[in-house]
């Protein structure tokens, strides 16, 4: 995913780490791609080394040297596969650890996995009042009918994932201890 979202980044244009890293944070793609700043520029560097991204210039600020990458056509060639391989895949999984730890849930005292169950639902509840504000925001600048449909599915992802969390929650408060 993130070579993914560094190479169509630099196709775009010729840009240092820190300008890569601004874009993803301003987009909050880092939010829904999981992406972590130390994996950009470790990404970076073994693109440059598999030939997929070239050292275009190099720009002094202050003691700071920054490269300014590009995209060389090996890469061009490299993000057409990804984002072919990407388009074949599931757009999520059903893996999650919470479901897994649902098989266990009864060793917690009832308190404590009330508690726990309850943290997760205010955070689901706060990630969906972003992604509802997000999905707003973007439209009033334009927003693709491919974005477009991207926020409904997040949104709808996480309003079901509410749904579970409070049926989850009523199951367990309806529980003897």
């Amino acid at each position: 995913m993130t070579n993914m979202i560094i190479l169509a980044l630099l196709r775009q244009k010729p840009m240092h780490g820190y300008e890569i890293q601004q874009l993803i944070q301003q987009s909050r793609m880092d939010l829904w791609a999981n992406l972590l700043s130390g994996s950009i520029y470790y990404a970076l560097n073994k693109l440059e080394k598999d030939g997929l991204i070239v050292t275009e210039a190099e720009e002094r600020t202050g003691a700071r040297l920054r490269k300014i990458y590009a995209i060389t056509e090996a890469g061009e060639v490299h993000l057409l596969e990804l984002v072919s391989d990407a388009l074949a895949s599931p757009p999520h999984s059903v893996k999650s650890d919470l479901v897994v730890a649902l098989n266990w849930i009864e060793t917690l005292p009832k308190e404590e996995a009330l508690s726990q169950l309850r943290a997760s639902l205010k955070a689901l509840e706060t990630t969906l009042s972003e992604w509802q504000l997000g999905r707003d925001i973007k439209r009033e600048y334009g927003l693709s009918a491919y974005a477009e449909a991207s926020f409904d599915n997040a949104i709808a992802l996480l309003e079901l994932d509410i749904t579970f969390v409070k049926r989850i929650i009523a199951i367990r408060e309806a529980d003897t201890p």
